[in-house]
């Protein structure tokens, strides 16, 4: 779509602040925990710039997958998880060529950046002589990756658009990075170390995107997008040491590949303020009896607002607002073993975000 905007160059940066939490509780054994208020800051920049009038050249920079959760050390879950901070920046150069004016097409590669920190204890009861839990601490501070991506627009009326876009899967492969073990205790019949490297592939999984618009009364306007992500590439998280003295972790995953439903409406309200609400409905790929408190992630749905400010002829001001509300879930994971023996961790779990966004607009 960039080949039809009517400016030569288009430039956008924002950011978003994300304030979730997330409660968990077992009725059974009274153990409850709550995330510490995890803050992330998705952004994004994205320049186009008109060539010809059949070409235009842009590039985004953006952040379409991306975890943080902190619970604290030693709760009941400490075994799986303790806190993790995944982060992916992608970087995509795009290219946009018009056949006609019903019809146009584009794509680029995509560059991706991305870092990964984790911890847990390394079982429910291991400790040290002075009873403090052994955990592991993993770091891989630059991960890198590449894909691509393609797209197609059709202007079926002056009013109706429609398009689809294809983003590929990318496979991050973290390698050397670094495992911290502490409070292991040692014995020179089980010798365990206190670092070591590990290896570990992280699928971020392609996403097939069709959407419309729909121009109505002059100032209204409707949009609506089906977006299919195939998070069936995520089938386990496996972290392989490179010390034989340290086993390595399997975490089964079998994700299914899930959709999202998003509506949106847009109201031209005056020649300054254009306003905005949306609504849209995003299925929970995990399966049952695989729910992780690593990602506590059930069905959810996204309720949104924002406005965009025009400061003249040039500048424009954009504001957003995300309340994201996942269903309650009482559910357990069951791929945890010990000894050879499942050892379920099953609750209740409650989740919530806030997500207010701010941008700024230039064009010429």
């Amino acid at each position: 779509g960039l080949v039809y905007l009517e400016n030569k160059l288009n430039i956008s940066v924002g950011v978003s602040g994300v304030f979730s939490n997330v409660s968990y509780q077992n009725e059974s054994t009274g153990a409850s925990a709550m995330t510490n208020s995890a803050t992330g800051t998705p952004l994004y920049l994205y320049a186009s710039y008109k060539a010809t009038d059949w070409l235009a050249l842009g590039v985004g920079v953006y952040t379409p997958f991306g975890s943080g959760v902190s619970y604290e050390d030693d709760w009941a879950g400490s075994h799986l998880v303790n806190n993790i901070d995944l982060q992916a920046i992608y970087i995509q150069p795009t290219v946009s060529v018009k056949v006609n004016e019903n019809f146009s097409f584009g794509g680029g590669f995509i560059f991706v950046n991305g870092s990964v920190g984790f911890n847990r204890n390394l079982n429910r009861t291991l400790t040290d002589l002075e009873g403090n839990r052994s955990e592991v601490t993993l770091d891989a501070p630059s991960v890198s990756a590449t894909g691509w991506t393609l797209s197609a627009m059709f202007n079926i009326t002056e009013q109706l658009r429609v398009g689809t876009t294809y983003r590929s899967e990318i496979i991050m492969e973290a390698r050397d990075g670094d495992a911290t073990f502490e409070n292991v205790p040692n014995s020179p019949l089980t010798p365990f170390p206190s670092a070591t490297t590990f290896n570990a592939d992280l699928p971020l999984p392609a996403e097939w995107t069709v959407g419309l618009s729909y121009e109505f009364c002059d100032k209204w306007l409707f949009a609506f997008d089906f977006n299919n992500t195939y998070w069936d590439v995520y089938e386990s998280l496996d972290i392989d040491f490179a010390d034989p003295n340290v086993p390595d972790s399997v975490n089964s995953r079998n994700y299914n590949t899930s959709a999202t439903y998003r509506f949106g409406l847009q109201y031209d309200a005056t020649e300054m303020f254009t306003l905005r609400t949306g609504y849209y409905f995003d299925e929970s790929p995990v399966q049952s009896g695989l729910f992780s408190p690593e990602t506590p992630r059930n069905d959810s749905s996204g309720y949104t607002a924002g406005f965009t400010f025009n400061v003249g002829q040039r500048f424009e001001i954009d504001a957003s607002f995300l309340y994201l509300h996942f269903k309650e879930v009482n559910e357990s994971y069951d791929a945890y073993y010990e000894n050879g023996q499942s050892v379920p961790f099953a609750g209740k779990y409650k989740s919530n975000a806030f997500i207010p966004g701010l941008g700024i607009t230039y064009k010429m």
